[in-house]
Parts: C-alpha cells; structure tokens; sequence
C-alpha cells in the first residue's frame, strides 16, 4: 500500500482548489492508498481582505472515507511550516502532491518541498492549476522560481501551462508524459530531468444531479424564461463576467425568451466594510498591491454587476450573490441550459468539469485550454477572446444548434478520477 500526502486546503475552505483536494483525497483512497490531507489553517497573508473559510455548507466530502485531514500550517507562521514538515516525515509517504494555485504560497511551499526533497525518499509533485498569475507582481516572480524549482514531478491539465512552465525555467530539460506507467523519478534525478504528466481537470464527483429536483418549480422561483445561461463561481475579473454580460444584452435585445443566471461571491468582498479591521486590511492591502502590481491588474474595485442596470436588462438576469453551500449547487447546474465561461484568460476551470457532472454544455472564449476540452460545434461552442460580437454570436449558435447531451457525457468518461489518481501512484492496475 503506498501512502499519499496531499498538501491544499482541506474540506474547510471554500473554493475549487478545496474540493479539487477532497476529490483527489478519495480517489487515491479508492485505490488502496493510505491518504493524508495536510492543510492549511490559514493559506494567505492574514492582511488579504477577504474570508476564506467556508461557513456555509454542512456536508463534509471525505465523510465515511478513511482519508485523515490534518489542518496544520499558517501562512504567517514559520513554526509552523517546521511542525508541517515534521508530521509529514513522521507519516514517511511515498508521495507528497502540492496543490499550486497561487504565486504568494510560494514561500512556505517551497521552503516544505525543499526540506522533505532533501531529508525523505519520496517523490514531489506539484499539481499546476496555475502557473504564471492573473496578476503579476515582482514578488510573485521571486515566490514563483522559487517553489517550482523544488519538485521531481510537475501535473499540467493543458499544454499551455506546459508552455508557461518551459517558459519560467527555460534552461530546465523536461520530459512531458502522459502515459501510465510513467518513470520513476528516482532515475531521472541523477539526469537532472523533471517530469511533466498531463492529465486533463477531471470531473467531479460530489456535486451530481439531484433527481428529486423540481426544475420548473426553480425556475419559476428564480423567474427564469425559456433558455437559461448560467455563469458560476467566483466572481473575478478574469473570469470575463463583464464580457458574459455585454454579450447576454445584445441577445436579451432580440430574445424575450432568455435569462442570464448569476451565481457566486464577489471574491473581494466577503468582509463587513463597516469594521475597523476591514478597512485597515483594504487600506494596507490596497497599497501593496499599487506597490507590486500594474494598476490595470487590481481588480480590488471589479464590480461588474453594475453593468446589468447600466445595460438595461434587469428583467433578464438573476443573481445569487454569495458562496453557494455545497448542498445547493446542483440545482443551479439542473435549471440551466447552457454554461458560460467567457475568460480572459484560463486554466483549467473546475466550472468546466462541474458541468460535465451534469451533461451541461459549455459555451468559452478559446483561450488557455478551452480549445483542448471543447470541440467548437460538437461539445460546446468557442468565442474569440475580448470579442463581445463574437460570444454573442455563441450564445445564439447554441440556441440554434443546441449540443445533445450524449456528447457532454461521452466527454465526461474520458476524465475520470481513477485515472488521474493511477497516474499519481505509477500504477496502471491496482
């Protein structure tokens, strides 16, 4: 039995990155491994403005599986980086999978792969959700090169970030695989080569349709009409919601019969701004980011709902502004007809793999690895970036030639976590 360690939020926190660790969690256990989840307690400098804890759902994931979670390492705490790297050693796994996501995790990160790369006999994986950030700063640059010069082995979910890896450490020889079984790392220590496997974002599993649901009987509470476009998660500024919204008007110009169903939090602003503690962090923290990044990356004042009264189309859009508990999340994807990513900018989109758990077709801007998962025309539809006619054009293609069902499941089958957990353990039969 190999014994795994995964180091990400645990259940508590809100977030794709979360249940992302929670999914992977159970299906490496499925598998017959011993699985640990040591997670943060607080992933981020405690001056970020924003809560992430998730005070909302009641169901917990790993509930019923013998998947331990151990919350143990504070962001702005160094003792306890050294105590995470102590239980680690102590629990000896043969695999250790870092969840990357963000830049600023880079310090206490790479200082934990360094210690346990150099002290223990088990393979470092960094699974890439992201590499480069939405926005950059010269500290981010430096916490970046730092914590991914620590692994063996890297997980990319598109051949973009491959590129965007090969173009951090472009010295780096790299050896991109996607077949299981894979090398051992071991021999290719010595070679000075790093392993890259890619495996697409897989589908999750917790969130499934709840046959019980009323579709009618939603949507005539939420006042939804005929055709239903759905734009979920985290409201941030890459995500293109603006975009989602300028395209809907043009169509909400022609159609009576469509709505535009917002659901998610607006990512920087979870905190009561009546509270001293709150505008402290926003003044402090807004001035860092004036300090290290471009003003035309802040995103801190991105309020694109405006844009609904400012367009006029009040009448056709629903929104659910907040984090949707994890027990309410499937009745957004059963009343919808169509999912709407219109990003600036992508990597692969938990939104995405949600919405195959549903047979729900998507609709994108061909960016990042969108063009990998989506067959324009077949499974979804493809927009061309920051091209407002061209995703409204989507938005009608899709009411004109809707995409069967069948072909969002068939797409489903290929991204299961069992095979994603296999090619973790080097293992093709277990």
């Amino acid at each position: 039995m190999k014994k795994v360690i995964i180091f990400g939020p645990g259940p508590q926190f809100k977030g794709g990155i979360a249940n992302y660790t929670s999914s992977l969690a159970k299906a490496l256990s499925k598998l017959g491994a011993e699985v640990h989840i040591v997670s943060w307690t607080q992933q981020y400098p405690s001056i970020i403005p924003r809560d992430f804890i998730d005070h909302s759902s009641q169901k917990n994931f790993l509930e019923g599986t013998p998947v331990k979670v151990h919350y143990i390492t504070n962001y702005n705490n160094p003792v306890s980086w050294e105590k995470t790297i102590k239980v680690i050693k102590e629990l000896k796994p043969d695999i250790v999978v870092f969840q990357w996501a963000i830049s600023v995790q880079g310090l206490p990160m790479g200082y934990i792969a360094k210690r346990l790369k150099k002290d223990n006999n088990c393979e470092i994986i960094f699974d890439l959700h992201v590499v480069a950030q939405k926005e950059r700063s010269i500290i981010d640059n430096l916490f970046l090169r730092y914590a991914l010069s620590k692994p063996h082995t890297f997980i990319v979910h598109s051949l973009k970030t491959f590129e965007e890896l090969k173009e951090i450490f472009p010295k780096q020889k790299f050896i991109l695989c996607d077949q299981v079984p894979r090398e051992d790392f071991k021999k290719l220590i010595n070679s000075k080569l790093k392993q890259v496997i890619k495996l697409y974002h897989p589908v999750y599993d917790m969130f499934t349709p709840n046959m019980n649901v009323d579709r009618e009987k939603i949507r005539k509470e939420l006042k939804l009409r005929k055709y239903v476009f759905l734009f979920f998660g985290f409201i941030r500024k890459y995500k293109g919601l603006h975009n989602v919204i300028r395209a809907f008007a043009k169509l909400a110009q022609e159609r009576d019969d469509v709505s535009l169903l917002i659901v998610g939090e607006s990512f920087w602003h979870t905190l009561d701004d009546k509270k001293l503690s709150t505008k402290i962090k926003k003044s402090v923290f807004g001035f860092l980011k004036k300090l290290l990044t471009k003003e035309t990356e802040d995103e801190s004042n991105y309020r694109p709902l405006d844009l609904i009264d400012e367009l006029g189309i009040r009448d056709k859009v629903v929104v659910v502004n907040k984090y949707v508990p994890n027990e309410e999340v499937h009745k957004y994807f059963q009343v919808a007809d169509c999912n709407v990513l219109f990003y600036e900018v992508a990597t692969p989109s938990g939104v995405e793999s949600l919405a195959y758990n549903f047979k729900l077709p998507t609709i994108a801007t061909a960016v990042g690895h969108f063009p990998e998962t989506i067959k324009h025309g077949y499974n979804g539809y493809l927009a061309k970036p920051n091209d407002i006619d061209s995703m409204y054009q989507t938005m009608k293609d899709f009411l004109n030639n809707p995409i069967p069902r069948g072909r969002i499941e068939e797409q489903a089958k290929k991204l299961s976590w069992e095979n994603y957990a296999k090619a973790i353990l080097n293992e093709q039969n277990i």
